[in-house]
């Protein structure tokens, strides 16, 4: 997809107009073991089942299921993706020293129409010898998501570079919701929303609840592509993704919108909130 010898579009550029990261381009599979990426798999698709699980519950199951493990290794290895108990953020989840946090905005609110709240979320992107993170920016009324990317590190960028993509093609929401993760207390995250004159909003530290329509949106791509595939290149995971996101707002029937695609319901609840703003200010 990506031809480095092209005399006339960089590398950064060509990135750009795939819409991923310069660094998911280079991405060069982490150095864990089979047996550790293994373990990783498992933990993952366990944490989905029971997010309260920490370091200790997690080591017994595996233990349970036959593995000799021990806590260190469980606790790097958690720490590693990002993983940790609902009662305990995750390293993805920290704000970084010095960045401020903002107060949750969503406790009784009425979310009814489309852009009045967005919320993002990172989550661990198992691949055949290595593994990636990957963001993803949703509608929370529609559920309907409105940009992604890939990365193969925590760093704040690549999420700028979706919320940037986000608000240029939907225009900017009411209201930004986020975990208190470094990446989305960053001075470039935080400062975006502001210029756009966006509300911020965080989740209580350790509130799982918080940002609940992102977290099943990561279980269901994961149980319905993520863990069917084995991707061996960020190229092919960028791919995957994709397609899977693309069947999602188009096509995939959402039971909390009576059987209709996200993407759907999104224009349709636009359109009319658009027609009805234009009624009341003629009237």
């Amino acid at each position: 997809m990506v031809e480095p010898a092209n005399p006339d579009l960089s590398i950064g550029k060509q990135c750009k107009l795939l819409s991923i990261s310069r660094s998911s381009f280079y991405y060069q599979p982490k150095g864990e073991t089979a047996l550790n990426l293994m373990l990783m798999r498992q933990i993952d698709e366990q944490f989905l089942e029971t997010p309260f699980f920490g370091v200790r519950q997690m080591t017994w199951h595996l233990r349970n299921d036959g593995h000799l493990v021990n806590e260190k290794r469980i606790r790097r290895l958690m720490r590693l993706m990002g993983l940790m108990p609902i009662y305990q953020k995750p390293n993805t989840s920290r704000a970084a020293k010095g960045h401020k946090t903002y107060p949750y905005l969503l406790r009784g609110l009425r979310v009814t129409r489309p852009n009045q709240v967005w919320a993002a979320d990172i989550t661990y992107l198992p691949m055949r010898r290595g593994f990636l993170y990957l963001v993803a920016i949703m509608d929370w009324h529609t559920r309907k998501v409105l940009a992604w990317r890939i990365s193969n590190t925590l760093e704040a960028d690549f999420c700028v570079e979706a919320l940037n993509e986000a608000i240029h093609r939907f225009g900017p929401p009411e209201i930004m919701n986020t975990d208190q993760g470094s990446q989305f207390t960053s001075f470039a995250w935080t400062d975006r929303l502001r210029r756009s004159s966006v509300r911020i909003s965080m989740d209580g530290k350790g509130r799982f609840l918080d940002n609940i329509f992102v977290e099943r949106l990561w279980r269901s791509l994961k149980y319905e592509c993520v863990y069917l595939h084995a991707w061996e290149t960020g190229s092919e995971a960028k791919v995957g993704v994709g397609k899977w996101i693309e069947f999602y707002n188009r096509k995939r029937p959402h039971a909390a919108l009576g059987g209709k695609p996200p993407a759907v319901v999104y224009w349709l609840r636009k359109d009319k909130t658009q027609t009805d703003q234009q009624e009341q200010r003629v009237a």
